[in-house]
C-alpha cells in the first residue's frame, strides 16, 4: 500500500530481494536497503570525522527494538559496506534509557520502573526498563516497525489526494512528482499542527498547472490518525503485561522520537497513565544518539568511571524456536529473554534414518513463523537408533543476532563434524 505513495520505484532484485530504482545522472540506478543505509552511515562518519579531526573506523549503530534477526544482520552488513566495524547494535529505547538515567541521576535513588515510549518517523518501540544503581535492565519490549510519522503523513496525503480529485476531477495518485511535493507539504503541516490549531497547505502548480490551496485543522489530523495513535497504547499495554508490571508502578514515562511531539499522542498516553506527568527532560531527537555514544564509550574503554560501570541488560524481541514434525514451533529462547542467551537442543537419529532437517524460526505464533535457518543433513548412513547425534546450539549475541552452531557426531566412534551458520 505504501509503495503507491513513494516517489521512487521498488523492483525485484536477485532472489526477489527488493531494490530501489532511482534516476541519477540520466541513468537508472538500483540500490538495496543495505546500500541506502550504508550511504547514510558514510555521511554520518564524514560529519563526525570533520568535527573530531580524525579517522573513524568503529561505530555503535542503533536500531528499533522490534527489528528482527534479518534486519539486524542487514544493519551490520550496511556498516561493513560503509567501511565501519560495527562494535554493537543497540536497541533505541535502551539507548534512550541511558540518556534518561544519566540525565536524571537515578543511580543512587533505588530501583525505578521506566517506560520508554519511542515514536519516530517510521517505527514505534516501547520498552519497560528497571534502573537501579548502574544497572539498566530491559524487562520487556514491544513495537511495530511500520508505525510512525510517515504513516501519519500518508493519511494526510490520502486525504488531500481525494480532496484534489473532488475539487479538480484529477487523480494525482499515479503522479510521483505531485505526490512528492504533496508529501513534503503534509509533513510540514503535521509539524505545524503540534503548536497551532490550524494550518494551510499551499502548493503552486501541483498538477497540470492547477494550484492546490487548502487548510487542515489539528482536530481533522487527529481524526485521520486516531486508530494509529490508539495502536501505540495497545502495544504499551502488551509491554506492561509481558513485564508483569502494573501501570501504577511505573515511575517515569519518557518520550523519545519526533512524533511524540504530537499533542494527541501525549494526551492519550497521559490519560492511559491516569494523568501522570510525562517526562520531557531529554531531547526526543537526540536521546538515542546520546545513549549510543555512551555505549560506544563503554566498549572503547573511554569516559569516566561512572560510564564504565554501567551495565546494560537487553532482551530478545521475538521468540526463537524449532519446527516440529507437525509444523508447530517449539520455543527454545522466549521473547524478552535477557541477551546474550544460549540454548542447546540434542537429537538422535532413528533406525535407518538417512536424512534430517533443522528449521529455526522466529516469532510468536504456535505455527512456525519467520524462517531464519534451514539446515539439511543428507546421506546419513543407515544405522541403529541413536547411532548419530545432532546438537544444535542457539546463541543470540548482544546485538540480538542469532549464531547457530551445529555438530554431527557418530556416538560409537566419537567422530564429529561441526559448522556455524
Amino acid at each position: 500500500m505504501d509503495m503507491t505513495l513513494w516517489p521512487f520505484k521498488v523492483i525485484a532484485g536477485p532472489g526477489d530481494k527488493p531494490k530501489i530504482a532511482v534516476q541519477y545522472m540520466s541513468e537508472e540506478k538500483e540500490f538495496s536497503a543495505e546500500d541506502i543505509s550504508s550511504i547514510v552511515l558514510i555521511k554520518m562518519r564524514d560529519i563526525a570525522e570533520a568535527f573530531l579531526g580524525r579517522t573513524i573506523r568503529n561505530a555503535v549503530v542503533s536500531v528499533p527494538a522490534y527489528f528482527n534477526d534479518s534486519q539486524r544482520q542487514a544493519t551490520k552488513e550496511a556498516g561493513g559496506l560503509a567501511g565501519l566495524n560495527v562494535m554493537r547494535i543497540i536497541n533505541e529505547p535502551t539507548a534512550a534509557a541511558i540518556a534518561y538515567g544519566l540525565d536524571k541521576k537515578v543511580i543512587s535513588v533505588g530501583e525505578k520502573n521506566v517506560l520508554i515510549f519511542d515514536l519516530g518517523g517510521g517505527t514505534f518501540d516501547v520498552s519497560l526498563i528497571t534502573l537501579e544503581d548502574l544497572i539498566f535492565k530491559v524487562k520487556s519490549t514491544a513495537g511495530d516497525t511500520h508505525l510512525g510519522g510517515e504513516d501519519f503523513d500518508n493519511r494526510m496525503v490520502d486525504h488531500f489526494v481525494e480532496e484534489f480529485k473532488r475539487k479538480n476531477k484529477k487523480d494525482i495518485s499515479g503522479n510521483p512528482r505531485a505526490l512528492r511535493r504533496l508529501r513534503t507539504a503534509c509533513e510540514r503541516a503535521k509539524r505545524t499542527l503540534s503548536s497551532t490549531a490550524q494550518t494551510t497547505v499551499e502548493i503552486d502548480s501541483l498538477c497540470e498547472g492547477i494550484n492546490f490551496y487548502t487548510t487542515i485543522t489539528r482536530a481533522r489530523f487527529e481524526e485521520l490518525n486516531i486508530d494509529l495513535f490508539r495502536k501505540c497504547l495497545v502495544l504499551v499495554e502488551k509491554c506492561l503485561r509481558d513485564a508483569k508490571v502494573d501501570k501504577s508502578t511505573v515511575h517515569d514515562v519518557v518520550l523519545v522520537g519526533g512524533s511524540t511531539r504530537i499533542p494527541k499522542v501525549q494526551q492519550l498516553l497521559q490519560d492511559f497513565f491516569n494523568g501522570k506527568e510525562l517526562c520531557k527532560n531529554i531531547n526526543p531527537d537526540e536521546a538515542v544518539a546520546y545513549g549510543a555514544t555512551v555505549q560506544a564509550a563503554i566498549l572503547s574503554g573511554e569516559g569516566n568511571e561512572k560510564v564504565q560501570d554501567l551495565l546494560l541488560l537487553d532482551v530478545a524481541p521475538f521468540s526463537l524456536g524449532m519446527q516440529t514434525d507437525e509444523g508447530v514451533m517449539t520455543v527454545l529462547i522466549p521473547r524478552n529473554a535477557t541477551i546474550p542467551a544460549k540454548k542447546e537442543q540434542v537429537f538422535f537419529t532413528n533406525k535407518g534414518q538417512t536424512n534430517d532437517i533443522i528449521k529455526v524460526y522466529e516469532g510468536e505464533g504456535t505455527r512456525a513463523d519467520n524462517l531464519l535457518v534451514k539446515c539439511e543433513f543428507s546421506g546419513i548412513p543407515p544405522a541403529p537408533k541413536g547411532e548419530y547425534k545432532i546438537t544444535a546450539c542457539f546463541d543470540i549475541d548482544a546485538n540480538g543476532i542469532l549464531i547457530l552452531n551445529v555438530s554431527f557426531e557418530e556416538t560409537t566412534t566419537g567422530e564429529k563434524s561441526q559448522f556455524t551458520m
